[in-house]
């Protein structure tokens, strides 16, 4: 996953931290709809937290008891743990090694919230299943599951900058791509994930927020 500048100097020492110009511009939007389906005090599942800028910055502000950051890169992980060092933030746990494409591994606290940015168009489509399969296993009913990223809707892009995101994208890998909104809906639906709020968000993305059913009663 694209992450801007690398790694730099701190102390002497090389300075794993990434950092993504994206992160910087979208977390604040993001802070303000997750105030609405976050409550202090719940336990956060991260999935592709790549640079970490996110975790230490969300968890303090949501006032999340846990915030378990995640991601398949190695990299990342190290960038993920030296943001949790420099920023102090207790909240935010060590990074997780999770692909969702493989089986997820044991987490230390099941999360009320599971959090993905800016993942399913940079990655095959059975990743955005996987991620729908793992948080429908995870999440109790009433539990929140929120996506962030560009959607195409009908069948359309919303701009003309997202068409042409979207064709880079798949000349890099023909799996990735700019998802169907409605294609991913049902696809949640079928897994007991209903469709709560979708907010407009900068630059022409979208928070979709959904949230684990009620068992059908017998």
């Amino acid at each position: 996953m694209p992450v801007g500048a690398g790694a730099g100097i701190l102390g002497g020492m090389t300075d794993p931290r990434r950092f993504a110009p994206a992160a910087a511009r979208n977390r604040e939007p993001i802070l303000e709809v997750l105030r609405r389906h976050v409550r202090p005090g719940a336990n956060v599942l991260e999935i592709a937290s790549g640079s970490g800028e996110h975790a230490t910055f969300l968890a303090p502000a949501l006032e999340v008891a846990t915030w378990q950051p995640s991601d398949p890169d190695a990299d990342a992980r190290a960038s993920v743990d030296a943001w949790r060092r420099s920023s102090g933030e207790e909240r935010v746990l060590a990074a997780l090694e999770l692909d969702v494409t493989a089986p997820w591994p044991a987490l230390p606290t099941r999360p009320d919230v599971v959090v993905c940015v800016n993942m399913i168009h940079i990655a095959p489509l059975r990743a955005c299943e996987g991620l729908l399969d793992g948080a429908a296993e995870l999440l109790e009913p009433g539990g929140v599951l929120y996506l962030y990223g560009p959607y195409r809707r009908g069948g359309r892009h919303t701009a003309p900058s997202n068409e042409a995101f979207d064709a880079s994208l798949r000349s890099r890998d023909p799996e990735w791509g700019v998802r169907d909104l409605e294609d991913v809906v049902a696809a949640a639906a079928r897994r007991g994930l209903v469709l709560r709020e979708v907010v407009e968000m900068p630059a022409n993305n979208l928070s979709v927020i959904f949230e684990r059913a009620q068992p059908a009663s017998s």
